[in-house]
């Protein structure tokens, strides 16, 4: 293992070139994620050369599984991908001493990004689910133009 992928999960050691081969993007795309404010701007050598820690390998991962497996727009995934840091973040501050109040405050913002993202998630599967009642419509309909033929192919043939 190289020297510099000993380093922790968020310290920046991989260059744009290392993290395209790792996940499969090109160097073009990981430049658009930064763009888009998917991926935060990554350290910079002395050179200008971009760094990029393992939780940034890990988040282009989440981009490309919220892309292929939901179809998701870049927009979509932002959000997605922004409250989950949210709840990342709320997690690394907790503290059981807060009060009452200031808990209940941190609730509804874990609340408020989680219905976000459900939101997202629900309107691509109402969206699947419709499409895949039109193909079953469709395929039942050629069920019956098959039974139909075939009914008038027995005829024929006399039989």
């Amino acid at each position: 293992m190289a020297e510099s992928q000993k380093t922790a999960a968020d310290e920046p050691c991989l260059q744009i070139g290392e993290v395209a081969d790792r996940t499969g993007v090109t160097q073009r795309t990981l430049r658009f994620y930064e763009e888009r404010g998917l991926l935060k701007a990554p350290s910079r050598m002395d050179g200008g050369f971009r760094l990029y820690s393992e939780n940034d390998v890990a988040r282009v991962e989440q981009i490309k599984r919220l892309q292929n497996l939901l179809g998701l727009t870049l927009a979509e995934i932002k959000d997605m991908v922004e409250a989950e840091e949210v709840r990342e973040e709320l997690n690394a501050t907790y503290r059981p001493d807060r009060s009452p109040e200031e808990r209940l405050e941190r609730i509804a913002k874990r609340i408020e990004v989680t219905k976000r993202q459900h939101t997202i998630i629900s309107t691509k599967l109402t969206a699947m689910i419709e499409m895949r009642e039109d193909l079953e419509e469709k395929l039942k309909h050629y069920d019956e133009v098959v039974e139909g033929l075939k009914k008038e192919q027995a005829a024929s043939s006399g039989g």
